[in-house]
């Protein structure tokens, strides 16, 4: 029996997968699931960047992008997954449909990701799960104006690097904080720029 693994991207998994993870997957389609999405989480990896999560206390329902993972076991695509996002595998979603006794999700984002799973006859879902961190490291809750304040304090350089992941988001993400700075003329220099 083949299994089939859907990827579920949103951000730049899309624009910089990177050769050892983007030839284990199968093209990018842009009807999957649909989830909450913020700029919530600082990046240190991306000087400080605000990169897109889920997030379904701030985020925007968002219909994400999903692909087939070319492995035969779920399992490794969980890890190229993992490998990609240089993170640990508890920062990577697992969901099985294989067997009908699977129990399905009640509440949060598995839940509409096991029923888009299941109308697609998908047998198994991985994603970041990369948790929203603003509140913990900024020491403020999140709001788009204490969002904006946080990325406009940067320094110049991480400042550059905050506006390029916004830039580079696919354009099927639609959230307030986005649609904020670009009303922001600090930002849009930085397009410009």
């Amino acid at each position: 029996m083949s299994v089939r693994t859907a990827i579920l991207g949103w951000g730049s998994l899309l624009w910089e997968g990177g050769a050892d993870f983007d030839r284990w997957h199968d093209e990018w389609r842009y009807d999957g699931p649909l989830l909450s999405l913020e700029f919530a989480r600082v990046s240190t990896s991306r000087m400080g960047a605000l990169t897109l999560v889920i997030d379904p206390k701030n985020g925007s329902p968002v219909t994400v992008a999903w692909c087939l993972s070319k492995r035969a076991e779920p399992v490794d695509a969980a890890a190229d997954l993992r490998c990609r996002e240089g993170c640990s595998m508890r920062y990577v979603a697992r969901l099985g449909l294989l067997r009908p006794t699977d129990d399905l999700p009640q509440e949060g984002p598995a839940r509409g990701i096991a029923a888009w799973a299941k109308e697609l006859r998908v047998d198994s879902v991985v994603w970041a799960a990369l948790e929203a961190n603003f509140e913990s490291v900024v020491q403020r809750p999140f709001s788009v104006s204490s969002a904006v304040d946080y990325l406009q304090a940067l320094p110049v350089a991480a400042k550059v690097k905050a506006a390029e992941y916004v830039w580079r988001a696919p354009e099927f993400v639609h959230t307030p904080l986005r649609k904020a700075l670009e009303t922001e003329p600090w930002f849009m220099a930085t397009r410009a720029g």
